[in-house]
Parts: C-alpha cells; sequence; structure tokens
C-alpha cells in the first residue's frame, strides 16, 4: 500500500519543512509515501482523479472521526488487508474544506471513497496539523512492526 501525503499551501516555517521532512522519511521505511504540496482543493480533486485505481482519501477535518494512536494503526492494517492500493491523506487550507468535498466528507460515504479524520478538538495550525498527522502515521507504522516507539512515548 502506498500513502500520499497532501498538503494545501506552501510550508513558509523552515522548522514545519525540517519536521515533516524527517517524520517522511520514517514513514518511508513502513510503506512507500509521496508528498504533494498544492495549491488548492481543486487541485487535490484532479490528483487523487488522475491515479487508478482512485485513493481512498482521508481528509483532515474537526469534524471528523478521532482516533486514537491504535485505531490508527488497525485503520493502516485494515487498509492493506483491504488490497487498497492507495490511501491519501490530506491537509486542507487554513480556511478549511469548501462545498463538494466537505459534504463527502461529512457523509463518509463509501462511493465516494472520502473518510474525515480529526486530530481532536482543538484548534491548531494548519501547518502544525501537518506535523501531528506525520508523527501519528510514523507512530501506526511502529505500532503495526511492533516497535517500541509507541511505547517509550
Amino acid at each position: 500500500m502506498k500513502l500520499s501525503l497532501c498538503w494545501i499551501g506552501k510550508t513558509k516555517e523552515p522548522a514545519v519543512q525540517a519536521l515533516s521532512d524527517e517524520y517522511v522519511k520514517r514513514i518511508r521505511r513502513y510503506f512507500p509515501a509521496e508528498t504533494y504540496e498544492l495549491r488548492s482543493q481543486p487541485a487535490l480533486l484532479e490528483l487523487r482523479a488522475r491515479e487508478r485505481p482512485r485513493p481512498l482519501l482521508v481528509v483532515l477535518d474537526s469534524r471528523g472521526r478521532q482516533m486514537s494512536s491504535e485505531e490508527l494503526a488497525a485503520f493502516l492494517s485494515a487498509q492493506q488487508d483491504r488490497g487498497t492500493q492507495t490511501l491519501m491523506f490530506a491537509v486542507g487550507p487554513a480556511d478549511g474544506w469548501s462545498g463538494e468535498l466537505a459534504g463527502y466528507a461529512a457523509s463518509a460515504g463509501k462511493r465516494e471513497q472520502v473518510l474525515s479524520l480529526s486530530l481532536g478538538k482543538i484548534t491548531m495550525a494548519h501547518e502544525i496539523a501537518r506535523v501531528v498527522l506525520l508523527e501519528q502515521l510514523y507512530r501506526a507504522c511502529t505500532i503495526l512492526a511492533g516497535h517500541p516507539y509507541h511505547c517509550g512515548h
């Protein structure tokens, strides 16, 4: 299974870029992973439409499903067991998802293959959400591999 890690907007802070790069490097020990800095929500949907089979899109949204680290690991494992070829995680623009995508994510319709994931009820800067997502994906990978990272932190 491949992970596509997408975010809307350019990274402005060098520290955020460095942390993002580090976690992506760590994730790649477990799954092939690609990152995409996109200009807009339509660019994300266009990227997704080009891939065959169409990836399962997981958008970060404060109204989405909250998962523990163990539940996220189980989700990754279940998708891998189902034969999902690509999981596409997306952090939206600072002002959130709009229109059609927000509706798909809210309904979590299997037909559309869009799920909504929340990092919690707190509000955080969109660049920080990116780093938190990447760290949690890495943590989920280590849980699945039985690596002590999860227990040691």
